[in-house]
Formats: C-alpha cells, sequence, structure tokens
C-alpha cells in the first residue's frame, strides 16, 4: 500500500483577515477533501513595525483548534520573498513535506485549482506552473487592455531571456514543487531579490533546472477581492533584472564555449590558407585544418570552458581527446562536405567567406551538443517534460 504524499500549501499574509477566514473554510474545508494526498495549509502571516496585524492571525489560530491540517507561522514583516523562504524551510524541516506550494490568500488563485495541480505531481512531475497563458488558462477579463499586455510582455520578455519558450507562464505565483531533488538542492537564503515578486523568478529557473519533470496546468487567474494589486513599475524592473543576470550567467559557458570557438576558426582559418597555398587538395586542406581547430578546442575547452568538468590525468587525457576526436568526426564531415560542395559551386575565391558561416551555423551547435553531452557530460539526459 502506498504511503500518501504531504503537501504543503505556504500562503503568506499581510493584513488579509477578510480574505483568510473565506479561505480556510473554502481551501482546507473543502478543496483538501477532493485530493488524495496528505494537504496541510501553512499561513506565513506579516505583522507590522509594533508586531501588530489586523486580526488575521487571530483567525487562524481560532480555525487551527478544528483543523489539524492548518499551520500559523508570524514574523516582523519582510518581504513577500522571505515570507516564502520561512515557510519552505519550515514545510521541510518540520512539517516533512513531499511537496510544498506557492498560493496567494486573496483568492488571486482560486481554490479548486489545487486539485489539478496536485494530481499532476502525483501523477510524476516534479515541478507543476499554474499558468495562465496555455489552453484552459486565463486573465481576469476585468483587466484593462494595458495591464493584459505588460502581463503578457513581460512573461515573454522572460521566457526569451531565460530561453524558456516550451514554458508558457514564467511569472506565475501559483506553483507546486517536489522538495527531494528540486527544492532541496536550492540555496533559499540567497536567492536574489527576496523582498520583492522577483524571487519568483530566481526560484522558479533553479526549480526548473533541478527538476526532470515540469508540467504546466491551466490556472484561471482571478481578480483580487479586496484591494488593488500590489506590484508596481519598481516590481517589474526588479524582476527584469533578475531575469537578465540569470539569462546571462546561463549562457556564460556558451559564451566561452564561443570564443573558443573563435580561436579555433582563427586556426582554422590560417591552416586552410597555409594548405591551400601549397596547393593541397582541396579535401586534404579542409580536413586537416579541422583537426588543427579540433585539438585548439579540446585544449581550451578543458581548461577554461568545462573547468569544473576538466578532464585530468595524462591517461584521461588521451582516452578523452581520441574520444573528442571521434566525436568531432560529424564536424570534419559536415565541414568537410560544406566546404568542398560550397567551393565547387562558388569558387575557390569565396573558400574563407565559407568558413565562417560553415563554423557558425553547422559546426558550432553539433560541437556543442557534443561537448555537453558526451565529452565534458554536463547534460542530464533525462528528457523533461514541458
Amino acid at each position: 500500500m502506498s504511503v500518501e504524499k504531504k503537501i504543503v500549501v505556504i500562503m503568506p499574509t499581510y493584513k488579509e483577515a477578510d480574505n483568510i477566514s473565506k479561505m480556510i473554510p473554502a481551501l482546507v474545508g473543502e478543496e483538501f477533501k477532493k485530493i488524495d494526498a496528505e494537504m496541510h495549509l501553512l499561513v506565513m502571516n506579516d505583522l507590522d513595525s509594533e508586531g501588530k496585524d489586523d486580526g488575521t492571525g487571530d483567525i487562524v489560530r481560532k480555525e487551527m483548534k478544528t483543523r489539524k491540517t492548518l499551520h500559523l507561522l508570524e514574523g516582523k514583516k519582510q518581504g513577500l520573498g522571505w515570507a516564502y523562504i520561512r515557510g519552505m524551510k519550515y514545510a521541510m524541516d518540520k512539517l516533512h513535506a513531499d511537496a510544498v506550494m506557492e498560493m496567494d490568500a486573496d483568492f488571486q488563485h482560486p481554490p479548486r485549482f489545487v486539485k489539478p495541480m496536485v494530481e499532476a505531481y502525483l501523477k510524476g512531475a516534479e515541478y507543476v506552473i499554474g499558468s495562465r497563458y496555455i489552453k484552459g488558462g486565463s486573465v481576469p477579463s476585468e483587466w484593462p487592455i494595458q495591464r493584459k499586455g505588460i502581463s503578457f510582455l513581460g512573461n515573454l520578455f522572460i521566457r526569451l531571456v531565460l530561453l524558456k519558450p516550451k514554458l508558457h507562464d514564467l511569472t506565475t505565483g501559483f506553483r507546486l514543487t517536489q522538495v527531494s531533488g528540486v527544492l532541496d538542492k536550492i540555496d533559499l537564503d540567497h536567492l536574489m531579490e527576496p523582498t520583492r515578486f522577483a524571487y519568483k523568478v530566481d526560484l522558479l529557473y533553479q526549480s526548473i533546472k533541478n527538476a526532470k519533470v515540469v508540467e504546466e496546468v491551466p490556472l484561471e487567474f482571478a481578480p483580487r477581492t479586496q484591494e488593488t494589486s500590489k506590484f508596481s513599475m519598481k516590481e517589474m524592473v526588479s524582476t527584469f533584472k533578475v531575469a537578465i543576470i540569470l539569462g546571462i550567467r546561463d549562457k556564460q559557458r556558451f559564451i566561452k564555449f564561443g570564443t573558443v570557438g573563435f580561436v579555433g576558426y582563427v586556426v582554422n582559418a590560417s591552416f586552410l590558407y597555409l594548405f591551400s597555398k601549397w596547393s593541397w587538395p582541396e579535401w586534404a586542406s579542409w580536413a586537416l585544418s579541422t583537426e588543427f581547430a579540433i585539438i585548439s578546442n579540446f585544449t581550451l575547452n578543458n581548461i577554461w570552458t568545462f573547468k569544473k568538468e576538466k578532464i585530468q590525468g595524462v591517461v584521461n587525457l588521451i582516452a578523452k581527446f581520441i574520444q573528442f576526436n571521434f566525436t568531432s568526426t560529424g564536424a570534419i564531415v559536415i565541414q568537410t562536405v560544406a566546404g568542398t560542395v560550397g567551393v565547387s559551386l562558388l569558387g575557390v575565391e569565396y573558400r574563407q567567406l565559407l568558413l565562417p558561416f560553415i563554423i557558425g551555423f553547422l559546426v558550432l551547435p553539433y560541437n556543442y551538443f557534443m561537448y555537453n553531452l558526451v565529452i565534458w557530460k554536463t547534460w542530464n539526459w533525462t528528457k523533461k517534460k514541458n
């Protein structure tokens, strides 16, 4: 008989007495009963500078007397990110959660959407995103066209910067994360911008990297039932800043790889010029100049691009270099065939013009794939479901 998964819904509150008084009966009293898992609600109630609130904590404490799966943590207001961070730590360390959910108290995340999120997790997803921008999802029809446009374009910007085109909603706050292998691998104390909404982008980015299976579930985002949105221009700028920083960090290895590739191109072009001057056969000029570039690429990538995975030891270096040459056979074939055909069609005077196009559009993508997958093995080949 399988053991029920324990899932803790983390819900930050700050002066949410009206909403929390309705949310607890709707979520704990009704929706949790429909889910085939051990469901808990952890309310992270922030207090003002004087240690007071609007009665939110009292409401939760009263409900806790009859609801064993309801929990409360209170503390000084530090920002949304810190509230979630404290909640996630408590859920993992004290409640021993198998998964945690991020959820708003203001009904913008309707309680009825908790069940399909949990079902996706129980079926194998390690990270589940409540998406407004897939079939079945939506943003409030009451939103003015400007707000809809900002939401859509802002999300699109982050998708492009992080190169996550297969995922449709990277700014949603409605998410479920498996603890083992995903959340427990993240340094929660050092997320970027933990006092702002922007922390969500960093947390989502790291969760996606850790999770083997990522799934989006439709979310009909609802308008706030009380007050107005707390999102501002400062929050937007902060969110974009975090996305750009993550995008650059993520591409550092590719930038190094491209630099090494450019050095390889110079080596390749130089030897190609020399061999052609010596009247070598066209195929031999292309093949041998490519081999010299391969030697350059292996050496520089090993000591710089893939420094953390650096291959050491004479025996290992020789074995890997042989393997490197074997995998680079594809690059030699690509370049030799494309170069020979290109010269036969355009003429020898276009040889040096052909080379950067062949390398940039054919050889580099092939090499980057093989280096990460086979030589330095930085990629996990387990397919992610998006």
